[in-house]
């Protein structure tokens, strides 16, 4: 049996403690480098946070966290399934619930990155990587900014 949950405030879902160990200890491409610390601060301000517990275990097996404007554009990040989950529907569970949430659905635009191998996997709900003339820029932190 699954329990998914949707909290506007990280700090008061179930299993904080957990989220918090589970996205700092991540070995996804984009979580290598994160510290324990600003795991806490991303979580504490994101939008919305999005999981997936197993209630049979009462382990969390899916995760993922929200910035919008709730209007024109909304952002996903950190789409997380426990490797043991995985290849389960469990991810597709949780983008559908995602994608079905009231505020959410109600977005323009919404977002996410991922690596080209799993444009496919994406496709399904609607994201393309077509988006005319849009380019996706980044600044990275220097040192001492």
């Amino acid at each position: 049996v699954l329990f998914f949950f949707k909290q506007k405030r990280a700090y008061e879902m179930p299993k904080w403690l957990e989220f918090r160990r589970v996205l700092f200890r991540s070995n996804e491409w984009w979580a290598k480098e994160r510290h324990l610390d600003d795991v806490t601060t991303m979580l504490e301000n994101s939008d919305f946070v999005f999981g997936c517990i197993d209630k049979s275990t009462d382990q969390l097996i899916g995760f993922a966290r929200i910035l919008t404007d709730k209007i024109y554009k909304a952002l996903i990040f950190d789409l997380i399934i426990a490797p043991d989950a995985r290849n389960s529907g469990i991810g597709k569970m949780l983008m559908q619930h995602i994608l079905a949430d009231p505020l959410i659905s109600k977005v323009n635009h919404i977002e996410l990155y991922c690596l080209p191998e799993l444009l496919p996997y994406y496709e399904q709900w609607g994201f393309t990587d077509q988006l005319d003339n849009i380019v996706l820029l980044r600044r990275h932190k220097t040192s001492g900014q």
